[in-house]
């Protein structure tokens, strides 16, 4: 599995997702409860940014119209959506943040 750098941690805040893109991938970077997350950045329901809602309970909420995905698998729980997005696998190297595009999910 290969990774490539995203971004530093130091440029994470909490709850707030980074939108980064990676070999012309979007990703959003997000970090929440201790942990970093990486899921593409485009939602399964209206191809808008992901990167641009909101997140609470290691969900990231589409701005759109509300749908929720999971962090940790990608898998929607509030409609419209019913279609999951990519999850990515992260490293944490010193300050970089380290993402892999082999799907996990």
């Amino acid at each position: 599995m290969t990774f490539v750098r995203a971004c530093g941690l130091g440029e994470l805040e909490e709850d707030a997702p980074k939108r980064v893109e990676l070999d012309g991938t979007p990703v959003s970077i997000v970090q929440t409860e201790g942990e970093v997350f990486a899921i593409h950045d485009i939602c399964s329901h209206a191809n808008v940014s992901l990167s641009e809602g909101e997140v609470d309970d290691c969900h990231i909420e589409c701005w759109l119209h509300g749908s929720r995905f999971d962090l940790r698998s990608g898998k929607p729980d509030a409609l419209p959506a019913t279609r999951p997005v990519p999850v990515y696998p992260v490293k944490i190297e010193g300050d970089d943040v380290l993402v892999s595009l082999t799907q996990e999910s």
